[in-house]
């Protein structure tokens, strides 16, 4: 029989706010457990939440970017559940009335099909704290310094078909709210994590299998996996005449397998209600208005504009509106170089991308900066060196040799390439009277020699030669 997965995906992000949702204490990572927990965040008697506008003005942000509903009016709720992380015993949520309603985020397959992936809504919630099992004998810690912490979770539609669709999805959402502003992206800290629901069902059937909630993933490759290894066991689980149950998984990346966790609730489990301490949120238009004014070129405008502004292919375009840290570096570099855009995009996609991978940096950490690597390619463009003289002059930049400085590298090390026309006709005379075996053998039809001689021509210049012409003279003088 085949089989067909179909994913849901539950995303919180933390929201670049400095103080918590509903307290004015900080929301700095690393801090000193329950260093970052005041009297609201513990839940005290007497205390009241204040909701922080701006958390509510970057819940409107994303919904304008992802062309969603935004509601005139939602409600803050309880969500009761008692977990030592949550002091007051409640999580306050939105359920019924979420501030972002329908909207939508298109992904690229690997066919090139682009497809619609349907989001459900975005709400806004308080975090909780963390249990901390190291490093306590025998007991558990609790830091509270989460508790609080601003969240948006953005609910898919069931849209996705195969954990490949599920990545391209999230890594679109991770750029979108990264061009935003208003999160960090940062998946180690938890800023950008993920709950897939998971369910299958034999290919063509329309109803929905029996799903299960794996949580709190923070890995693209972890979830990647995750989603593969649940889907195979469901499918084995059916297949061998048992039944899939509804529970809440964890995923074990060490044994890459997932475990249950607990058996999945329902809504009603949770005995939601308005949170009698805080006021239905009201949006005005003005509000939502003034907040599209200011929304920045997202990535799709972006990759839109570089394909006819520096007419570069659509791949490239892609590639380099990946994150908007990466497009500012490009768009930089273009800006104080003469070479051409494609010549940039090429040294930032190839040498540069390399060098950053192999080192385990992100591009905001490249030891070259946008102007130092554009000057490098004015030198390719002015045919002050070749191509493959200016991969050596970047190595020496990326090691820091000469402060980066292109010209600098050039000038010490007499990098310079060597245009003048009668130095490389001698050399290039030398060349053929030293290989008369390989000249006669060209002549006589094996025009693939061409590239030995232009490689014993570099060789003999010890690769400074202009290589156009180096090309030019060889082609003259081999079917003279």
């Amino acid at each position: 029989m085949q089989w067909e997965t179909v994913i849901g995906l539950e995303v919180h992000i933390q929201l670049l706010t400095q103080s918590k949702i509903f307290s004015s204490a900080p929301t700095r990572y690393g801090a000193e457990p329950n260093t970052q927990a005041n009297l609201i965040d513990l839940g005290m008697p007497g205390v009241l939440p204040v909701l922080n506008a701006e958390a509510v003005n970057m819940a409107i942000k994303f919904g304008l970017a992802v062309d969603a509903n935004i509601a005139p009016r939602s409600v803050f709720e309880r969500k009761n559940y008692f977990y030592p992380d949550l002091p007051k015993g409640y999580q306050i949520s939105q359920y019924q009335i979420p501030v972002v309603g329908n909207g939508h985020i298109d992904i690229q397959l690997e066919d090139g099909e682009v497809k619609r992936i349907g989001i459900t809504r975005a709400h806004l919630e308080e975090d909780a704290g963390k249990s901390l099992h190291e490093d306590i004998a025998d007991k558990s810690g609790i830091d509270l310094n989460r508790a609080g912490t601003p969240l948006l979770e953005i609910v898919s539609e069931p849209d996705l078909r195969s954990a490949k669709e599920a990545i391209a999805y999230l890594k679109v959402l991770h750029a979108l709210v990264r061009y935003l502003d208003i999160c960090d992206g940062n998946m180690q800290e938890g800023s950008f994590r993920c709950d897939a629901n998971i369910s299958v069902r034999p290919q063509g059937q329309t109803e929905l299998g029996t799903r299960t909630e794996i949580k709190n993933m923070n890995s693209f490759r972890y979830i990647e996996r995750a989603i593969n290894y649940e889907a195979d066991r469901q499918i084995a689980l059916i297949e061998s005449g048992k039944q899939v149950q509804q529970q809440t998984r964890l995923y074990d990346p060490s044994n890459n397998e997932t475990r249950p966790m607990r058996t999945k609730e329902e809504a009603n489990d949770y005995r939601y209600f308005p949170d009698p301490d805080l006021l239905p949120l009201t949006v005005t238009q003005d509000q939502i208005d003034t907040i599209r004014a200011v929304l920045p070129e997202l990535p799709k405008q972006k990759r839109q504009r570089f394909q006819e502004q520096y007419q570069l292919p659509e791949y490239d375009a892609r590639v380099l509106t990946a994150t908007r840290e990466l497009a500012e570096y490009f768009e930089t570099a273009v800006k104080h170089t003469q070479g051409t855009p494609k010549l940039v995009a090429n040294w930032v996609m190839g040498d540069l991308a390399s060098a950053l991978n192999k080192a385990a940096l992100d591009i905001t950490q490249s030891p070259v900066s946008a102007e130092q690597l554009a000057s490098l390619i004015t030198r390719i463009s002015d045919n002050t060196i070749s191509g493959k003289i200016a991969k050596t002059v970047f190595e020496a930049m990326w090691a820091g040799e000469d402060n980066a400085d292109p010209d600098a590298i050039i000038a010490n090390r007499g990098l310079q390439q060597v245009t003048d026309s009668s130095t490389i006709e001698a050399i290039v005379d030398e060349v053929i009277a030293n290989n008369p075996t390989q000249l006669e053998q060209y002549r006589s039809g094996k025009d693939k020699l061409f590239g030995y001689f232009v490689g014993q021509v570099m060789k003999a210049s010890q690769g400074k030669a202009n290589p156009q012409q180096v090309n030019e003279l060889l082609q003259a003088k081999l079917k003279a």
